[in-house]
């Protein structure tokens, strides 16, 4: 048996752990109609093959229709989950992991208008930040409900093979109980300590009463909700001693801080460019103050950090959750003694910031997550050896470099500049958004390793492309900067990438118009504001930065706001005339009825990108498909068959920014899906 504290099994009451590592409870927004069909099944289950001793899905289940998700979770209120549920259960535990599930009312944490517009329900009529509904303050009979729909779910949950249950407390309708600072009830559940506590204890007890002794029940709660009149941590150590004295529950889950805003929930599950494991330490604090089995979870992202947790004695299961988005087979790479190729986690949150707008969670650089069943985690080999050429060692190229390899191909990649990277190399030049060059950094390693090519400064023309005799050829340029968007006074301005590049000194007075949305507008203004430039960020959008997406969005706030950084929605830059050693920028508003003119001495444009694309079309008259790609092959999983030109000598194909300005996922995509079936 291997030494690692990361192998170890751990015995939680009747249920033996074959690890330490588990995925904590999140959800992917991957329910088709509130139910875990397909795409759900398969992503959970690859985690499971790759190792994981327990995997909890469903980031809160919802109990009762008056808790309706406001993004896509699953309904555990609804009686028709059960055989979904189990084909899933089954599925993992083929594989020799455990499954739990979280269950939770949202309390104030919804919206009425969502789901079957009910009112919202909570212990006060305090209305949560990040949601903005004023909520009903709860009746007697709201109570008995929802304890009632609690012990329902649960019973639902055993029907359906789970191994235990997690509620979920923290920023929920329990922890809206417990907290001073959202509970505004008289009587048997408001006030004290203890009575603020009842609600959860009388769910665990109904729930208990259905399933019994041999089902897992645990919480995920904060002990320290780090706000002023909430939940401290000297409470929140009794509240731990509480839970474990009752008899009731199996395991602790500790969460540190609180979510009702935008700041909170990135403080409690923290981005790149933010401190590390920043709550192990107190998770091991409770622990200690308990010697109860203790789980924690919180930008805990490298084997490393993982492993000093385990050794440490910090908790008992270490939580590698969005790491386990971007590589679900950690867990077998660390028994094979291949922990260097585990691919990093780089703390984009592209995943977590996708659902919170409504979408599926994707990875930044795994584009097999949440697509299981299309895109593999895993290349298959392919049955002819082929010669690949890739024009461009940015995110897009290298990843058809590296798919491209795994396959068994032959591929020889050409790179202009003297380093791969692409935009990610731009984008890394941000301290704080520096652990996204790992993107790169893995993949060069993958390719390095499976033999590709790779020609550095070299600035690839079409004869370059054909003397290597190639059978494919993959242009993934990626594009430059498009500024050219004023009626007048183009040449007078400058692009976010200038400004991140340190090719133009910033000014002292600046306009950053971003009509983009995108990081660079925001990355451009914080090196200008932290030069010293006073700075204006104006959008004609009605929110700025719309791509940047909530949590992303939090540290940018914190450094700019102390920066006095200005943000200007609903205006549009129209114009830019020169005047002496200053700029007059010309500004209307696509609402009408405005014009006026400020001045500044420098004005930065984002506007994305315009596709590098002379080199596929100087290749174009020679490929077979003239450049064409059929999208029902792509779609369905199938080689690109399409000849157009019996002359020709090369499929050619483009991908990423050198098609149209996306992002770094986009790139990514396009590369997996064309090369994986190369």
């Amino acid at each position: 048996m291997s030494n690692d504290p990361l192998l170890q099994p751990f015995q939680l009451k009747h249920l033996t752990l074959r690890n330490r590592i588990i995925v904590t409870s999140h959800e992917p927004a991957y329910p088709e109609d509130g139910m875990p069909k397909g795409r759900y099944r398969a992503y959970t289950v690859e985690r499971a093959r790759g190792g994981v001793a327990l995997t909890m899905t469903a980031g809160s289940a919802a109990v009762s229709k008056d808790s309706p998700p406001v993004f896509n979770n699953l309904l555990a209120y609804k009686d028709e989950i059960v055989p979904w549920i189990r084909e899933m259960t089954d599925a993992v535990h083929e594989q020799g992991a455990a499954i739990m599930i979280q269950l939770t009312h949202l309390g104030r944490r919804t919206r009425w208008d969502k789901g079957d517009w009910l009112p919202v329900v909570a212990p006060s009529h305090h209305r949560e930040a990040a949601h903005r509904a004023f909520p009903k303050k709860l009746e007697d009979w709201d109570i008995e409900r929802i304890i009632k729909d609690f012990a329902d779910a649960a019973e639902r949950m055993k029907a359906g093979g789970m191994d235990g249950v997690e509620l979920e407390a923290y920023g929920h309708l329990i922890d809206q109980f417990t907290s001073p600072l959202t509970n505004e009830l008289d009587g048997p559940y408001g006030g004290s300590l203890d009575n603020r506590m009842r609600f959860c204890f009388d769910v665990f007890k109904a729930m208990r009463k259905r399933v019994g002794n041999d089902f897992i029940l645990g919480v995920r709660y904060t002990a320290d909700e780090c706000l002023p009149g909430g939940t401290g941590k000297a409470e929140g150590l009794e509240i731990s001693r509480r839970l474990k004295e009752s008899g009731l529950i199996d395991y602790l889950n500790v969460i540190r801080g609180h979510i009702d805003t935008d700041a909170g929930l990135t403080d409690v599950i923290p981005i790149q460019g933010m401190a590390s494991a920043p709550h192990l330490d107190f998770a091991g604090e409770v622990r200690a103050a308990t010697n109860f089995p203790t789980f924690h979870a919180a930008k805990i992202q490298d084997v490393a950090t993982a492993r000093h947790a385990i050794a440490a004695g910090k908790v008992d299961m270490v939580g590698m959750t969005r790491a386990h988005m971007t590589d679900p087979h950690i867990v077998r790479k660390i028994i094979e003694k291949r922990e260097d190729d585990i691919r990093p986690c780089v703390g984009a949150n592209y995943c977590l910031d996708r659902i919170y707008q409504g979408g599926l969670a994707f990875c930044i650089h795994n584009a097999a997550t949440g697509r299981e069943e299309t895109m593999p985690h895993n290349i298959p080999k392919a049955d002819v050896r082929r010669k690949v050429v890739v024009v461009g060692a940015g995110p897009a190229g290298l990843e058809a470099a590296r798919v491209s390899a795994e396959r068994g191909h032959e591929v020889v990649v050409f790179e202009a500049a003297n380093n791969p990277g692409g935009q990610i190399r731009l984008t890394s030049q941000s301290e704080r958004r520096r652990e996204m060059i790992s993107i790169i950094e893995w993949r060069m390693n993958q390719c390095e390793k499976l033999g590709v090519t790779f020609h550095f400064n070299t600035w690839a023309e079409a004869d370059t492309i054909t003397a290597e005799d190639p059978d494919v050829v993959i242009i993934a340029t990626g594009g430059l900067p498009h500024t050219d968007v004023l009626t007048k006074g183009n040449e007078l301005v400058v692009s976010s990438w200038d400004i991140i590049s340190g090719d133009v000194k910033p000014g002292s007075n600046v306009l950053v118009y971003d009509d983009a949305g995108d990081h660079a507008g925001l990355q451009a203004a914080e090196f200008i504001a932290k030069a010293g430039g006073k700075v204006e960020i104006m959008t004609p959008d009605r929110a700025f930065a719309p791509e940047v997406m909530a949590m992303n969005l939090v540290p940018y706030m914190r450094s700019l706001q102390k920066l006095d950084t200005t943000f200007t929605v609903t205006y549009r830059l129209e114009a830019a005339e020169k005047s002496g050693n200053q700029i007059i920028a010309h500004i209307g508003s696509d609402y009408g009825g405005v014009a006026k003119q400020q001045t500044f001495d420098q004005i930065v444009v984002n506007h994305g990108t315009i596709p590098l694309d002379d080199l596929y079309f100087e290749l174009k008259p020679g490929s077979k498909n003239l450049g064409e790609v059929s999208y029902d092959e792509l779609l369905s999983g199938a080689p690109q068959t399409v000849e157009r030109n019996p002359d020709g000598a090369y499929q050619l194909f483009r991908i990423g920014d050198a098609v149209a300005a996306r992002n770094t996922h986009a790139a990514i995509y396009d590369a997996l899906r064309l090369a994986k079936d190369i």
